[in-house]
């Protein structure tokens, strides 16, 4: 793998975790392409255009996912690719094997297929702990890793199709690169914290901003895996430029109980509407290894730093009042 420079591609560049791996691509000396929906929309985008050395090193091309030309144009001349984005449909949709879990296998797919014909040296690719944990004969309380994957069956027998979708859509992934010979690296994160780039608020900091603002009463006693966002973008980031990281890694620093993490919020800012009530549930969440990721160097930061930074920007943006 060459050094920190090079024209990279950044898939979904406004979203959550995406913005962050532009920053820190940018950071680094890459000259990056960012894909995004609609490039005009300055009401989500707005944000790229004022990371440090965008105006030079950063180009929005305008793609989505099922649209292979747009894709392919975005990641021409490209070195890398960080594929990032993925469609996140409604919470309920009629057809949802249509409308949820094949856009995520061809969007995929469309990525990696405009990676082999632009010959990229590495294609990494954001999975998630979806397509690990819901695997009800991995045995109980042991440690899930890399060699665990959900149960395609059973995700579709309970109608857990992200879950299904994030599980196809990396096992294909990984298919594509061996029968091609295109170097595809995928990357599991859990739970993603941490301050935000963007002005459209993700699903994962809603969490802990429901939590904050005591959107629940109610709330049950499960572990959570959690990782700050940009020690997701540092993984990233790494997998591209080591070269002996192959195949999939999980992302995970820290696991917590819903108590636990509401005692550590109480104790930082007493002042929150928390949830009175704690439920304590039959809770058999195996735990997450990130060692494999560890032990290629990556270092995550302590929870409480990542809880802080995400509060206090929550403040800042108004988000808690």
């Amino acid at each position: 793998m060459a050094a920190a420079s090079g024209v990279v591609c950044v898939t979904g560049a406004g979203g959550f975790v995406a913005s962050w791996v532009v920053k820190l691509l940018l950071n680094n000396g890459y000259s990056v392409h960012g894909t995004l929906r609609d490039p005009s929309d300055e009401s989500k985008n707005a944000h790229l255009k004022k990371l440090e050395r965008a105006s030079q090193n950063l180009q929005l091309f305008k793609a989505d996912l099922l649209d292979y030309s747009s894709l392919a144009s975005a990641i021409a001349g490209c070195q890398g690719v960080f594929h990032v984005a993925s469609p996140v449909p409604a919470s309920k949709v009629p057809n949802p094997e249509e409308e949820v879990v094949k856009p995520a296998v061809d969007g995929t797919l469309n990525v990696l297929k405009a990676c082999a014909e632009a010959k990229v040296r590495r294609a990494v690719v954001v999975s998630s702990r979806a397509a690990v944990r819901v695997n009800p004969s991995w045995p109980k309380g042991k440690v899930m890793d890399e060699n665990c994957w959900s149960d395609k069956e059973y995700c579709r027998n309970i109608e857990y199709w992200y879950a299904l979708s994030k599980t196809l859509a990396e096992s294909e992934a990984l298919d594509f690169g061996e029968k091609n010979g295109l170097d595809v690296v995928t990357v599991c994160p859990c739970l993603v914290i941490g301050p935000m780039l963007q002005s459209t608020v993700n699903a994962s900091s809603v969490t802990l901003i429901n939590l904050l603002k005591g959107a629940r009463e109610t709330t049950e006693n499960k572990t959570h895996h959690i990782v700050d966002v940009r020690d997701v973008a540092s993984a990233l980031l790494l997998l591209y430029e080591k070269p002996e990281a192959s195949g999939r890694y999980l992302c995970v620093s820290h696991r917590i109980k819903m108590l636990d993490l509401i005692h550590m919020l109480k104790r930082m800012y007493p002042n929150y509407t928390y949830p009175k009530n704690i439920v304590e549930v039959d809770d058999d969440e195996a735990p997450l290894s990130s060692e494999k990721l560890q032990k290629l160097g990556w270092r995550f930061r302590p929870r409480e730093e990542s809880l802080r930074d995400s509060v206090e920007y929550y403040e800042a943006a108004g988000l808690l009042e």
